[in-house]
């Protein structure tokens, strides 16, 4: 699953390439399950919106939108929509296109005429003459549209000390399931709560109260230097997530216990271990960490 790495990365890629454009039209494929708003209200409101910035907002990519004059085509292209979908009252000035990529989604820019990848769920065409296109082979992602969306935890690359120390310290769940915890630290996932508490020396079945502050300070200091060194690298392409532009991460060839079961820690050459909490893979040295 896209984790913040990889998340600020195609967000980071769209930023560059597609602020500024305006969406003309929207096509939204039959299946249900990746539409979180009515399909209806997300068309309406994207159509003839000006995507003025993408950013990251914990896991998420949120498009700022703003709505703008039509051309006389799109305009009639729009009322011809319309009268298909139902009417658009409702859609805000200044709303937002909200994407979750899920475990498998990807938001790719494509010339128009190029080869439409099966499990194609919704196509965006610009003004400039490309398509956005959000392809999800397992549908677990989802698109929505919001005026105010904001994260439900705190944002990793922003908490101070202080708050992280404040949210973790009374926690009695083992801390890779706090880590994990979306309404307590907004976009680490599996692969960065692994490779974090390695480099903080911390067990993931430790109760978080049980760590010390100084434990807390390491592993604070880990988690957005981990995060930062993947956003670097492009992210972990160990699935089949890419940017926007189609292309791979990197990160994956510095992960140091994530995916590594069996192999010698690359400190103390100890096998590393895997086991799983709560349906989900966690792997450490059991030298190392403690």
């Amino acid at each position: 699953m896209p984790e913040l790495p990889e998340v600020e990365t195609v967000a980071r890629g769209l930023a560059a390439r597609v602020a500024g454009d305006i969406i003309e039209s929207v096509w939204l494929g039959s299946k249900r399950e990746p539409l979180k708003s009515p399909a209806a209200q997300i068309v309406a409101t994207l159509e003839s919106s000006r995507m003025i910035g993408v950013r990251r907002i914990g896991k998420h990519i949120v498009f700022d939108l703003d709505r703008v004059a039509r051309t006389p085509s799109s305009a009639k292209l729009h009322k011809s929509n319309a009268k298909k979908r139902g009417s658009n009252r409702g859609v805000k000035l200044n709303s937002q296109w909200i994407v979750h990529l899920g475990m498998t989604g990807q938001l790719l820019l494509c010339e128009p005429g190029s080869e439409i990848a099966k499990h194609t769920h919704a196509i965006l065409t610009l003004r400039s003459g490309r398509e956005l296109r959000f392809v999800d082979p397992r549908r677990f992602g989802r698109l929505s549209v919001a005026t105010d969306f904001a994260a439900a935890g705190e944002e990793p690359l922003l908490v101070d000390l202080e708050k992280f120390v404040e949210v973790f310290h009374a926690r009695k769940t083992p801390i890779k399931s706090a880590l994990l915890n979306q309404k307590l630290l907004s976009g680490v996932g599996n692969i960065y709560a692994d490779e974090s508490l390695f480099r903080a020396a911390v067990r993931p079945r430790r109760r978080a109260s049980s760590l010390t502050r100084e434990e807390l300070r390491r592993l604070f200091l880990s988690i957005q230097e981990v995060l930062k060194e993947a956003i670097t690298a492009g992210g972990s392409s160990i699935s089949n997530y890419v940017n926007s532009a189609g292309e791979a991460g990197f990160f994956q060839l510095q992960h140091r216990v994530y995916g590594r079961e069996s192999e010698p820690c690359l400190v103390c050459k100890t096998p590393i271990k895997r086991i799983v909490m709560a349906g989900r893979s966690s792997h450490y040295c059991p030298r190392c960490q403690k």
